[in-house]
């Protein structure tokens, strides 16, 4: 057809013997499409027939919870009046004139694609709306709602009709703006109907509507559900409507990202001029991770800005690209539609060569810091080579690095000028040696203050070393290019997923997955766990020792650096705790604070130990509801380990400082299986079918063993226990028992028809729970409220794509983590199911995943990490408007040492001090008066007393003042109180499992795997890291 089209006579054959045999691309586009819509009926809604949903007046005497229900439906009526409004619009004002217009302004057949699917989703949310009229009138008497949004947006025609919408909207935005450029007379027409509206909104704007429908549904719901009490008629349905919900635009959201990765990166290849990287670009195994608009800062050797410009950085699975941004459009068009812009490949980089640097932890300053360029052709870059590698370099506001070291210099010298004070004869109030160590603590306090600031410059400028082209002699040449991010919370994702982008090279993830909906298919996208790292639980091979529990003691580290903290694991601590029957048991804990877990401490006790328990720190709310007291002991994490002889020990854990602070015990000595605490109780699950409840005690805020108490539940063991809101799951046997938290009251029921076989797991999440059982392969999901069963899964399907010969596929480990139901199996298999994040009932959404890294027998435990980044990591510490202030000077202040600085500055005016930078020290004494001796001063005995007086450290003097380059120009450091109240949080996770040795399955056939542990099969513990979430 293209052969056609230039007129040559070898494609005009072509194209004549293509029309003899009736080739089908030959078709008309536009027959396809009519053939597209012969699925959808055009059914029109009669307003006179079906009015709009009104709510009645509100009756009297309602609580204020049907109050608040009533405003929220009222909103949920509004809002669905406006949208289907807005999607009429569409069809009214834009879709038919463009249809109808003579002349025409554009032809059907481009037409048609821009507003592809419109039609069909207004019909879907005319039929809606009739139903949510019909529940609407009958409101005051059923107050039920979440099942009609269950029963109209669970069909699959409306997850079709908006797929197919979402997957267009970039094509459709596309032909809008070719259109625009082309047709003068389309141009106008969008020109004059915005013009017209009242609310002046665009094109766009009315389209991009459908894709914000599902988000704003959610929020709604989940309004809904806050204010709906446990026992209402509404509250199984609103759950069930928000798994519905979030499942659907989870499923849109991932197939609009997907569409934009590929309009970006087929942009993008446009502009390759290496075929090379071109062909990487258009071909599948390319996956665009993150994509984001940076300003890159060329600057000098004093640190000032020499230039700065807009780039667009790409990070794709194994390369890193930076291009230049060309002309985005003319502006009347970009108005009305956004126009991507055009780049320019500036240059490429094996995503394995890049470095990111951090500021000040590549080598230590000294005097012969340097900064050299490469050649005019590239002024941002720092060249280095194999043979210069002991150089000391730096790249960052070089201003910081030069005040810090003359800070360093004055504060040697001011040491050496105290050493030569104490040596005077005379005695003096002003010059003496209490004087001269006041000077150093100010110095010092200084010093402090500058290496923060040097750590806040780190936080929005993103420092990499990239390769380049090797010099005349061959030898590597790399150059350091450095970025501006928004903010800090752009840095942290740059560096965490250039991390975890290299991770996902690695040959243990390269396939990682394999997905069950696709047996020939393995994947190894970027956002699936990927595994960091795989390492031996103890330091001896013991294969008689067996893994028990598993638990992440949260402690945040202040000493990590800003990179270190976007690329380690979740900060604090991972105890795993095993033994040998009938010996003495032994707990390792390993150090999460960097991309690999190192082993600092290992504990023996004296029996095997059977699990774990951790119970963080009291909240303020938690603390006043159990009216305990503070102290010492109760203000820490504790540690609570069951042993098999019956104790339990309760450790106090302050990072590696590990105290047994107190042992409790009950009564026969049995062994404790499973632990768990709630705010005010520890339970303990015995194998003798009983539970221990231990209170609180009010002087210390630990556990009483006089305060305890015993719930017996049958005669089958405790395996596990899951506390909810208010009350405890306990399994025994084939049930599973309610305990109330206070009363201990009790409710039982049956969770599996064969009484052979007992609960062995529970996890919850949202409105459900999640029960393995002992034997079998199938997972049951209740609910938390009226304990009925919803939903039953078999594991085995997607295990047999690599079983390893066995039968019978049985859950050792359950687990639910980041949207995803974990399930480890006695084969060794690691399987991942998808679950909603949400507060409704976390069903299985999608098809499950098995990962190729497995252990060589049972997987013991599977236990989740997470913490959230230090808030100081997150602050964006204000600015002055200066001319330095964007070239490193900044001035920012830390809280702990906002004492040092006074709220009001009194300008300096001195003689001598208009050109150059000057400081005032900050002095602990606030007058020399008290000291003995007269004051050395040059003026002589005849002077005033308020000239005295102006020669000691007056509170005026005692201010840190700080000038930049301009002394007239004052910099205060003290942050916005606006900006203090921004609370970000960015989330770190990562799951580990422990078994008996690692293999690594390769196919679909576990007879080929890999046994990397040799024949010994040691105790292992498996990482899996997941991308940072805000």
């Amino acid at each position: 057809m293209k052969a056609a089209r230039s007129g040559t006579k070898d494609g005009l054959e072509r194209t004549k013997i293509a029309v003899m045999r009736k080739v089908p691309f030959l078709q008309r586009k536009d027959q396809l499409e009519e053939e597209d819509d012969a699925g959808y009926l055009d059914v029109a809604v009669s307003e006179v027939k079906h009015p709009p949903p009104q709510l009645s007046p509100m009756p009297e005497g309602l609580t204020s919870q049907q109050v608040v229900r009533r405003h929220i439906l009222s909103s949920i009526i509004q809002s669905e009046r406006s949208y289907l409004e807005s999607l009429r619009r569409i069809l009214q004002e834009y879709h038919r004139p463009l249809m109808e217009a003579e002349p025409r302004i554009l032809s059907p057949r481009k037409i048609r694609p821009i507003f592809y699917r419109i039609r069909e989703i207004t019909q879907c949310h005319a039929m809606f709306q009739i139903a949510l009229a019909s529940r609407v009138a009958e409101w005051d008497s059923s107050e039920k709602i979440g099942d009609l949004f269950v029963a109209s947006f669970s069909k699959s025609m409306v997850l079709d009709v908006y797929s197919e919408y979402v997957n267009n909207f970039t094509n459709a935005m596309a032909l809008i703006k070719k259109a625009c450029l082309s047709k003068p007379a389309f141009l106008e027409f969008l020109k004059k109907k915005q013009a017209s509206s009242i609310d002046r909104i665009t094109l766009y704007g009315l389209m991009v509507k459908p894709i914000q429908r599902f988000p704003q549904f959610i929020l709604l719901l989940q309004d809904m559900l806050k204010n709906t009490s446990k026992g209402h008629v509404d509250r199984l349905p609103l759950q069930l409507a928000l798994t519905e919900l979030e499942m659907l635009a989870e499923k849109l959201n991932e197939q609009k990202r997907v569409a934009d990765q590929i309009a970006e990166t087929q942009q993008l290849a446009r502009t390759v001029s290496d075929r090379l990287l071109s062909k990487q670009l258009n071909s599948e195994q390319g996956s665009l991770v993150l994509c984001e608009t940076l300003i890159e800062m060329v600057f000098g050797e004093r640190g000032q800005v020499l230039k700065s410009k807009e780039r667009k950085v790409f990070l794709f699975d194994d390369v890193l690209i930076c291009a230049n941004i060309n002309v985005k459009g003319p502006p009347d068009i970009s108005s009305l539609v956004p126009i991507g812009p055009k780049y320019t490949i500036k240059w490429s980089a094996p995503l394995q060569l890049v470095q990111v640097v951090e500021v000040g932890l590549e080598a230590p300053q000294g005097k012969d810091t340097k900064f050299q360029h490469c050649a005019s052709k590239r002024p941002s870059t720092v060249c280095t080579s194999a043979q210069n590698k002991t150089s000391k370099w730096f790249w960052a506001p070089p201003r910081l690095y030069q005040e810090l070291q003359e800070l360093q210099h004055d504060l040697s010298v001011v040491e050496e000028v105290t050493l030569l004070v104490g040596t005077l004869q005379g005695t003096y109030q002003n010059l003496n040696t209490t004087v001269a160590q006041d000077w150093c603590l100010a110095l010092q306090r200084l010093i402090r203050i500058k290496e923060e600031q040097i750590q806040s410059a780190n936080k929005c400028r993103l420092r990499l070393q990239v390769p380049g082209r090797p010099d005349k002699s061959g030898r590597p040449v790399s150059f350091m290019v450095v970025f501006n991010t928004a903010n800090p919370l752009s840095k942290i994702s740059w560096v965490n997923r250039l991390h975890l982008a290299k991770i996902a090279l690695r040959e243990e993830n390269s396939p990682g997955w394999l997905c069950g909906e696709d047996e020939d298919r393995s994947i190894s996208p970027f956002w699936y766990p990927l595994l960091a790292c795989h390492m031996p639980v103890f330091a001896a091979r013991t294969p008689e020792r067996k893994l028990q529990a598993a638990l992440h003691n949260p402690v945040h580290c202040s000493l990590l650096g800003f990179s270190a903290a976007s690329t380690s694991l979740p900060q604090g601590y991972l105890w795993v705790a095993g033994g040998e029957e009938s010996s003495q048991g032994q707990i390792e804990i390993f150090s999460l604070n960097r991309p690999v877990p190192r082993a600092v401490k290992s504990l023996q006790v004296g029996s095997m130990v059977r699990c774990l328990e951790h119970v963080p720190q009291p909240s303020p709310t938690e603390e006043t509801e159990t009216e305990s007291h503070k102290t010492s002991m109760g203000n820490s994490n504790n540690i609570c380990v069951g042993l098999d002889d019956g104790r339990i020990l309760v450790y106090g854990s302050v990072d590696t400082a590990v105290q047994c602070l107190l042992t409790l015990t009950n009564p026969e000595g049995c062994p404790v299986l499973c632990l768990r605490h709630s705010s005010r109780f520890l339970f303990a699950g015995l194998r003798n079918g009983t539970v221990m409840v231990y209170g609180r005690n009010s002087s210390d805020d630990l556990w009483d063993p006089a305060l305890s108490r015993c719930v017996n539940l049958g005669s089958e063991p405790v395996r596990t226990l899951l506390v909810l809101d208010d009350s405890v799951w306990a399994s025994c046997g084939n049930s599973v028992t309610v305990i109330e938290g206070a009363s201990l009251n009790t409710q039982k029921f049956e969770v599996h028809p064969d009484p052979m076989v007992g609960v062995a797991h529970m996890a919850c999440a949202g409105g459900g729970v999640w029960i393995a059982f002992s034997e079998g392969s199938s997972v049951r999901l209740f609910h938390t409220e009226t304990l009925e069963l919803l939903q039953e899964i078999n594991i085995s399907t997607p295990s047999t794509l690599m079983n390893t010969g066995q039968t019978s596929i049985r859950v050792t480990s359950l687990l639910i983590c980041q949207g995803l139901l974990w399930v480890g199996t006695a084969q060794g298999l690691i399987i991942t199911l998808p679950v909603p994040k949400l507060e409704g009932i976390p069903k299985i959404t999608g098809k499950g995943m098995t990962s190729f890294n497995a252990h060589c027998g049972p997987v013991d435990f599977l236990v989740s990490s997470t913490s959230s980044l230090s808030p100081d990591l997150l602050k964006r510490d204000s600015l002055v408007d200066s001319p330095d202030s964007s070239n490193g000077g900044e001035d920012r202040s830390d809280t702990s040492s906002q004492d040092s600085l006074q709220q009001q500055q009194q300008p300096y005016q001195g003689e001598g001090r208009s050109k150059g930078r000057c400081v005032m020290l900050q002095y602990k004494l606030r007058s020399t008066s008290g000291l003995p001796g007269r004051p050395l001063t040059a003026l002589g005995d005849e002077v005033s007393v308020s000239s005295l007086e102006s020669l000691e450290h007056s509170v005026e003097d005692g201010s840190i003042y700080e000038f930049s380059d301009d002394p007239d120009v004052w910099v205060r450091g003290r942050p916005c109180e606006r900006e203090g109240g921004r609370r970000d949080r960015v989330i770190s996770t990562a799951v580990i499992s422990g078994g008996k040795g690692f293999r690594r399955l390769k196919g679909a056939s576990a007879a080929a795997a890999t046994r990397t542990s040799g024949e010994s099969l040691e105790n292992v513990l498996m990482v899996w890291q997941l991308p940072l979430t805000v």
